[in-house]
């Protein structure tokens, strides 16, 4: 018996009613398909016995007539009858231990009737030893014992009545009987040791399925229980995400409030002078300050917009609509967006052959927007400098994007904390623009990371999967 260990309470009888229950289904299968091979072999038979009546029986009873029409009515009747009942039982109750021994007994009853209507031939004695190795297949060792009580009956009467039809003589010697005897046991004990072999190991394959059965039930529970676990997981971060962007959100609005009162206040005096020299008759002509008060509200009211996109930039999550996007061209674009800056330089060397990333093309162009920029104002005002968006790999490798500057770098205390959302080092700014750069990377399934060294610069390098790294 196949050992199992108990891993939860009750899973012994649960494992003992698995096995018991597949081991019970294979036999039922083993059992109907040897019903049906039994049915075809009594068909056959009688078919065979109906040609040996027509054809040999009236050569093989040597030295005593008998009419031919007699083993033909004998073959076609009785053994109509022999195969008429076991292929009905076959067909209405298939599986059946009746079915079973019912076949048996046919079955060796038929191997009697070929014994007759050869004349006791001992070639055809070996249809018995046939027989039982059909019965067999059933692995059923009781059928055995019907079949050899029927051999045993069948032997023993004709033997006495008549001894011609089963030895092919009238006085066969005492001992014929024994002999015939001792061989059908010592075939029985082969194939009853056989069957019962079979049947063991019937009975291991069941215990084995049943054992890797229920521990597949039991992955596939933890498995549920895990995406379950998942689920609940990821739901519960998305929630936390949402909680901290709404409690950012609401840091943000007192933050905003203060930042745009300067600017509005600055618009307000201005407006308010203009609209005093506007209702004078000599109106604006030739005041030298009017030009610079325009140019202080339109500088002013950017910076408003500036504030009001990045908050709404961080507060809303449009969904991607990913699409092949050229990237060398879409830098290009970026840069021509980024106010230029006297001194400093902007390169792009993507190459022009890098294979076509899918990308959500907007929010994309406004990450190498807010990378490229805070790149350029990361350039001391003293000196020039240089920034460069270099590409690589892409297709079936990941797509790496560097957008890498020469100026005063990020301290390392600061490091931990350029992502969070509100945080900045910068006199005018919110403090988004690089949450809302690396929402959007994460969105895309990449990664950003930085690399600085205080007084040699700063290297952002975003990492896209090679799913997203190529056009579909």
């Amino acid at each position: 018996m196949m050992s199992h260990p108990v891993a939860v309470p009750g899973a012994a009888e649960q494992f003992e009613e698995r096995a018991a229950r597949l081991f019970s289904q294979q036999q039922e299968t083993v059992w109907r398909r040897v019903d049906r091979l039994s049915a075809w072999l009594l068909a056959g038979q009688w078919l065979v016995a109906i040609a040996i009546a027509a054809f040999l029986s009236p050569y093989c009873w040597q030295g005593k007539k008998l009419e031919a029409y007699l083993h033909l009515e004998a073959a076609v009747f009785l053994g109509g009858v022999l195969s008429a009942f076991p292929i009905a039982w076959v067909w209405l109750r298939p599986g059946a231990a009746l079915t079973r021994h019912g076949v048996a007994i046919s079955q060796l009853l038929w191997s009697a009737l070929l014994i007759h209507l050869t004349g006791g031939r001992i070639e055809t004695h070996f249809h018995i030893f046939g027989s039982l190795a059909f019965l067999a297949l059933y692995r059923d060792w009781p059928v055995l014992l019907t079949a050899t009580g029927v051999v045993v009956a069948d032997h023993s009467l004709r033997g006495m009545l008549w001894p011609q039809s089963i030895y092919g003589t009238a006085s066969p010697e005492g001992w014929r009987l024994l002999e015939h005897l001792f061989w059908v046991g010592a075939i029985d004990m082969v194939l009853i040791l056989s069957c019962r072999g079979s049947v063991r190991e019937m009975r291991q394959m069941a215990e084995r399925r049943a054992g890797a059965e229920l521990a597949s039930e039991r992955e596939q529970e933890k498995a549920r229980e895990l995406d379950k676990a998942l689920t609940e997981l990821r739901d519960t971060h998305e929630h936390l995400i949402r909680v901290e962007k709404l409690a950012a959100v609401g840091q943000l609005a007192a933050g905003v409030g203060h930042e745009l009162r300067n600017p509005l206040a600055a618009v307000r005096n201005a407006h308010a002078y203009l609209a005093k020299r506007l209702a004078r008759p000599e109106g604006v002509a030739g005041d030298a300050r009017v030009p610079q008060f325009m140019e202080l509200m339109d500088r002013e009211l950017n910076t408003c917009a500036r504030i009001i996109s990045d908050l709404l930039d961080f507060a809303r999550e449009r969904p991607l609509s990913l699409q092949p996007c050229p990237l060398r061209p879409l830098v290009d674009e970026a840069i021509d967006v980024v106010p230029a800056r006297e001194g400093v330089h902007v390169l792009n060397r993507v190459p022009e052959e890098l294979p076509v990333p899918m990308l959500d093309r907007e929010q994309f162009r406004q990450v190498l927007i807010n990378l490229v920029q805070n790149a350029v104002e990361a350039i001391p005002a003293e000196r020039g400098g240089e920034v460069v968006v270099r590409a690589e790999g892409g297709g079936s490798e990941p797509l790496r994007v560097r957008v890498v500057d020469d100026g005063g770098g990020i301290p390392p205390e600061l490091m931990p904390r350029i992502f969070e959302p509100l945080f900045t080092t910068k006199k005018a700014g919110t403090g988004l623009g690089l949450s809302i750069v690396a929402t959007r990377v994460q969105r895309h399934g990449g990664t950003l990371q930085v690399t600085s060294e205080p007084g040699c610069g700063s290297e952002f390098i975003i990492q896209l999967p090679p799913a997203v790294a190529r056009a579909a």
